[in-house]
């Protein structure tokens, strides 16, 4: 990876506040750009990538600034993965996932149990991944031992974003015999833990999200999040994971059409050559070029401004996670679902429509323009969209709000 990195990011001032951490997000995100189109082709895993977010402090966003994270909220972690998604979308996927799995244990966890995960991940600048694929329901937790004090994960998941260069990786199963989903924190190079290489889609490619085979991993019962003397007591937060991770999504789906949008306004300013019948001296000047970048960043404005307006809607949620009621967590996972469709349609059609005012000279592999539709094409395929809109749809048309579900 090109790099313009301070030698020691150390020297600069710590961000204190979301300005200064979203500016330091889109430094990052300007040295992730100088080699972005060579990186994706080249598909190699991306240590040096993510050595870039330890280094600058953005893996240790929402930690507590005690033990030396940067003590910020939710909205400000969306803003930074979209600064850091213009430059390279799997760099973003690749942070806002480690932003969910860091939050889990405080999302699952007892309060002993996140205040010490915040403040080691914190301490020791940790990457997480996670193995928790909620369509594959073939990871097994077994009992072993005279007390059955220790838990026993046996299976495979068929993605584990992060796999190789996390430090820790975030388990899941079903407690055998039961329908009881545990969840755990294990170090990445846990023996028993085997990453496989076997992504490789046509977008998203350096988000190291391959399968994992788990073959015995054993963690003590007290490692289990949530469970006091092997029971799990529930909460409405509990059940948040789904409106926070889908927040994420839109923000680097976001960030990778607003990426889209600046690249490809720089080749027109620089590299597009008028259409020779327009009768213009510079293909910027042409009506239908200022046309479609008016559209689209209109459209990209439109949509970054619900974004935001959402996330700070959770803010409330996260402040109390106590109070949250039932309605309280449906009436935000409908408004996270309009954020997403929008978003979709939005980026879609951003990374789409900027050849048209690029030109057909822009299409060169060397240029990697399609990167950014390639990358928004392959994940918003995650879960279907047309989905997204039936929650808004019903809730508009009965009231009705969504049930809490892996996807919803």
């Amino acid at each position: 990876m090109s790099t313009t990195a301070p030698a020691d990011w150390t020297t600069l001032p710590t961000p204190t506040d979301a300005p200064g951490w979203i500016a330091r997000a889109a430094e990052v995100g300007a040295i992730l750009a100088t080699d972005a189109a060579a990186r994706d082709k080249a598909g190699a895993t991306p240590h040096a990538e993510v050595g870039l977010l330890k280094d600058s402090g953005l893996v240790t966003l929402l930690g507590p600034v005690a033990h030396g994270g940067g003590g910020q909220d939710w909205t400000t972690a969306y803003r930074v993965v979209r600064e850091v998604s213009k430059a390279d979308g799997s760099i973003g996927q690749l942070l806002g996932y480690h932003y969910l799995w860091n939050w889990a244990a405080r999302l699952v966890g007892t309060p002993a149990q996140w205040e010490h995960v915040e403040a080691e991940a914190a301490r020791e600048r940790w990457f997480f991944g996670g193995a928790v694929n909620p369509r594959d329901q073939d990871v097994v937790v077994c009992e072993e031992g005279e007390a059955g004090d220790t838990l026993v994960f046996t299976g495979r998941k068929s993605f584990s974003t992060g796999s190789k260069v996390s430090d820790v990786t975030v388990l899941e199963g079903v407690l055998e015999g039961t329908d009881h989903h545990i969840f755990a924190i294990v170090p990445s190079d846990s023996e028993g833990l085997t990453f496989h290489d076997d992504w490789d889609n046509i977008g998203q490619r350096l988000t190291e999200s391959g399968g994992v085979s788990i073959d015995g991993i054993r963690v003590p019962w007290s490692a289990a999040a949530g469970y006091t003397d092997k029971k799990f007591a529930p909460r409405v937060y509990n059940t948040l994971n789904v409106p926070v991770i889908q927040l994420v999504f839109i923000n680097f789906y976001l960030g990778i059409a607003a990426g889209a949008l600046e690249t490809a306004a720089t080749y027109t300013r620089t590299r597009t050559r008028p259409w020779l019948h327009g009768g213009h001296e510079r293909s910027m000047d042409e009506p239908y070029v200022i046309d479609t970048y008016g559209d689209l960043t209109a459209k990209l404005w439109q949509a970054e401004a619900l974004a935001d307006a959402v996330a700070r809607e959770g803010e409330r949620l996260h402040a109390d996670p106590d109070a949250i009621t039932p309605r309280d967590r449906g009436e935000f996972e409908v408004r996270v679902a309009a954020a997403k469709a929008v978003a979709t349609e939005t980026a879609l059609e951003i990374t789409q429509r900027i050849f048209e005012a690029t030109g057909a000279r822009s299409t060169t592999s060397a240029e990697g323009l399609d990167r950014f539709w390639r990358n928004v094409r392959t994940h918003t395929l995650h879960d279907p969209v047309a989905y997204k809109r039936r929650e808004v749809g019903r809730f508009v048309l009965t009231g009705e709000l969504p049930e809490p579900t892996w996807y919803s």
